[in-house]
């Protein structure tokens, strides 16, 4: 449904996205991730042909960016990040008009504004000035604007910034909905709304794509910084050298030490090599050495983790070639 090749864009000397390739299969909703800077809006205006590409391609519902600019607008909706209105028009004219523009006659129009209104949650405001709406009933209207037309695809650019936990809720739980009739590809720099929402995600920094797979995919390809956490109480040395000595295990961390550490619980991270799975031997040198053993688990590395790993890793790479 979105097919991205090789797209870079280039401001002289500097090079906003470089090189990315990425797909979005037909009703997925896949999040578009990166930090600020990173080069997620420029590639969401290239894919909505706002921007023209330095180099690359890209094909929207199998329309080319390039050459077929104006299929691509017909099969897409786009909101961006700041959502622009004609904050004097009443919600029900502004959608009319927008109707209008894209060409619809009246009886269709007249359809899809009821069921816009509707899946928007915008019925108790339709005959309301846009300009006194709050944020959220703006962006729902934006929302609604997007999906006027019925477009095959739907690209969302930060769709729950500045807005409350509710409206957050309420707009996450709406980008759910729409995945499945539509595809949808949702630009965000928060984790959170990845992992409720999104099927898959695809990670961006310093213009590179440094990732891509699904929240738990992303997480799992990190395990070499997950911990086995064992929560054990004796002398706090002999515990760590007993521990270190486990096989796969390659580093001990004590956490938590007490003043009289001896007679209290301590917790102790134990960092598995790649692969290594150390909670059975382990736990069995702490009861071995008659330790008593409070609490074993294994704590995954989490999608902020990862983001954070990943992101740093692009940025270090890219100051040692600068």
């Amino acid at each position: 449904m979105i097919s991205v090749s090789q797209l870079t864009k280039a401001y002289g000397h500097v090079t906003a996205v470089d090189h990315i390739s990425f797909d979005v299969a037909r009703g997925q909703i896949v999040g578009f991730l990166g930090p600020n800077g990173a080069g997620k809006s420029t590639t969401l205006k290239m894919l909505t042909c706002y921007l023209p590409p330095t180099s690359g391609t890209a094909t929207v519902n199998g329309f080319d960016i390039f050459h077929q600019s104006h299929e691509v607008r017909e099969n897409l909706g786009y909101l961006p990040e700041n959502t622009p209105l004609y904050t004097e028009m009443k919600v029900n004219e502004y959608l009319d008009f927008r109707g209008r523009l894209r060409g619809m006659d009246r009886a269709t129009r007249n359809k899809r504004i009821d069921y816009v209104v509707e899946r928007c949650w915008l019925g108790n405001v339709r005959d309301r000035v846009i300009g006194r709406l709050s944020k959220g009933y703006r962006q729902r209207v934006g929302l609604a604007d997007s999906l006027l037309h019925n477009p095959a695809v739907l690209i969302l650019d930060e769709p729950t910034v500045g807005l409350d936990p509710t409206q957050i809720r309420e707009t996450r739980k709406l980008i759910r909905d729409l995945g499945g009739d539509h595809t949808v590809l949702l630009s965000t720099h928060i984790l959170p709304e990845v992992e409720a929402v999104c099927d898959r995600a695809v990670v961006i920094a310093s213009g590179k794509l440094v990732a891509q797979g699904t929240p738990e995919e992303l997480r799992t390809s990190r395990r070499m910084s997950a911990r086995v956490l064992i929560e054990c109480r004796g002398p706090v040395k002999d515990i760590e050298n007993a521990l270190s000595r486990v096989s796969g295990v390659s580093k001990v961390e004590t956490l938590m030490p007490h003043a009289s550490a001896d007679k209290a619980f301590t917790t102790f991270a134990l960092r598995p090599r790649e692969g290594q799975d150390v909670r059975e031997e382990a736990a069995s040198t702490v009861t071995r050495n008659g330790w008593p053993l409070r609490e074993i688990r294994l704590e995954h590395a989490t999608l902020e983790e990862f983001f954070v790993q990943v992101t740093a890793q692009q940025a270090q790479a890219k100051g040692q070639t600068e």
